[in-house]
């Protein structure tokens, strides 16, 4: 760190390197140039703050905390410590009361605010906009907070692990290849079954971007069906250390993991996320070992038995087929193959004689149906079938016709019935018989002497003409004598 002093003060800055701000050097050569004022306390403490709060940023300060303290007002105020120095605190209530967790003493813990005084006493303070533990502690209560998350949603569940496979063909070792676990593992796997293939797929184990690169190997290796299992391990450590296999992203890897997959992260005593996500959880990379491959001795002595009883199953087999030929032979003589042959061909010959008559019965049968198939087509054929319909057209065209004449005959008759009841209700008969039909000269019927007066002209129509007529006088009816 490099330092600097203006004016006879030095500020530290956000970064920790020492700086000088304008605002504090213009008011330290104010107070050089009137040093005959003399500045009361509050004046003093304003000038001093104002000095804090516009120098310094948001820093971040990390300590164990000290006189912890929350009275009634739900404020917190506490102080921040080390070996040689500490520095007072307070968290107002708005914030304090969205804590994650609960302060108490010898607690370490990360701080973030800015800096003032506190004018009625002068005492320097920071002023928290939020605090959170710091270390292993938050790492553990992260650790715990995660786990419980997963738990219930079943990812650790004893149900969903799958055993590991009775013989591993491949092995796929996720690690870093620099570390003491892949030595641990190579060295077992030598020793007990050199002949199994294993793949080192080399993964930064720690830092930042750790997690996401393990999880990335664990998915692409599972889903490339290269592998019978997999082995995410890596060599002891302290939990900061650790931590890459505590993150999520990589507990939910291992679990959707298309093979099964053990862990063994740091030593017996360490527990990671990847732990209870893994199918199999080893206490150390050399146990893991153990657990994935066979042993050379184990094997030699299982292939020797395997061989043995293999030779003995053979012997009996051949013994056993060796009776078989036997009472096959024996079998085959009593039965004299050569009559037997000579019966096989007079049933031969049996069957051929009934199948050809079978066959002259059949196909008598279908000329017998094709022949009378023949004679109904005969009869069915579609010259005599039109002949007998134009036939039938021609009588029931003569039909309308005859029917036309009747209705005609019919319709003259009743015509004329009506002509002569017409003509007997006829006035024209009336007057035929010497009657005469009167009307005046527009033509409107004289049924009144009421409708003509003397003098006027009338017509008379008589059965062969008319008469124009004018009247003289109108009389009377006639009487009776």
């Amino acid at each position: 760190m490099g330092s600097e002093v203006v004016g006879g003060i030095g500020v530290c800055g956000h970064d920790g390197d020492f700086t000088c701000p304008w605002r504090a050097t213009v008011i330290l050569t104010w107070m050089d140039d009137r040093r005959d004022d003399v500045l009361t306390p509050s004046q003093l403490n304003t000038l001093a703050r104002n000095l804090l709060e516009d120098t310094f940023p948001m820093v971040n300060v990390e300590g164990e905390l000290g006189n912890v303290s929350r009275p009634a007002s739900g404020h917190l105020y506490f102080t921040l410590k080390d070996a040689r120095a500490q520095i007072r605190c307070a968290l107002f209530r708005p914030k304090s009361q969205w804590l994650r967790f609960q302060p108490r003493e010898g607690l370490m813990v990360l701080a973030r605010g800015r800096l003032t005084l506190y004018e009625a006493r002068g005492d320097y303070q920071l002023i928290l906009d939020s605090l959170e533990e710091a270390g292993e502690g938050a790492l553990r209560r992260a650790f715990e907070e995660l786990r419980q998350k997963l738990q219930a949603e079943g990812l650790f569940d004893q149900s969903r692990k799958r055993p590991l496979p009775r013989f591993v063909r491949r092995l796929g070792v996720i690690t870093s290849p620099g570390g003491a676990a892949v030595h641990d593992v190579l060295s077992v796997l030598g020793r007990r079954f050199p002949l199994l293939p294993v793949e080192i797929l080399p993964v930064p184990v720690q830092g930042t971007g750790a997690a996401a690169q393990i999880a990335d190997t664990v998915k692409r290796a599972g889903e490339s069906g290269r592998y019978d299992a997999l082995l995410v391990t890596r060599g002891g450590g302290s939990l900061e250390d650790l931590w890459a296999f505590n993150e999520e992203v990589l507990a939910r890897a291992i679990a959707a993991s298309a093979v099964p997959v053990v862990s063994a992260v740091g030593h017996e005593s360490d527990v990671s996320l990847a732990d209870f996500a893994a199918d199999v959880r080893a206490a150390t990379p050399s146990a893991a070992a153990e657990l994935l491959s066979l042993d050379r001795g184990d094997l030699q002595r299982r292939l020797a038995s395997l061989e043995r009883r293999l030779r003995e199953r053979q012997q009996q087999r051949l013994r056993d087929l060796a009776q078989r030929l036997d009472r096959a032979w024996l079998k085959l003589d009593a039965q004299k193959p050569a009559a037997r042959l000579h019966a096989l061909a007079l049933r031969q010959l049996q069957l051929g004689q009934r199948l050809n008559a079978a066959w002259q019965r059949s196909s008598e049968r279908d000329r017998a149906r094709l022949r009378h198939a023949q004679a109904v087509l005969r009869a069915r054929h579609p010259q005599l079938r039109l002949q007998h319909l134009r036939e039938r057209l021609a009588a029931i065209g003569q039909r309308p016709r005859l029917a036309v004449a009747r209705q005609l005959q019919q319709e003259t008759l009743r015509l004329r019935s009506a002509v002569r009841a017409l003509h007997a209700v006829s006035p024209l008969a009336t007057v035929a018989r010497g009657y005469a039909i009167l009307s005046d000269e527009t033509g409107v019927p004289v049924q009144s002497v009421a409708q003509v007066s003397p003098g006027d002209r009338i017509r008379a129509r008589l059965h062969d003409g008319e008469l124009a007529l004018q009247v003289d006088a109108i009389l009377p009816p006639a009487t009776e004598s």
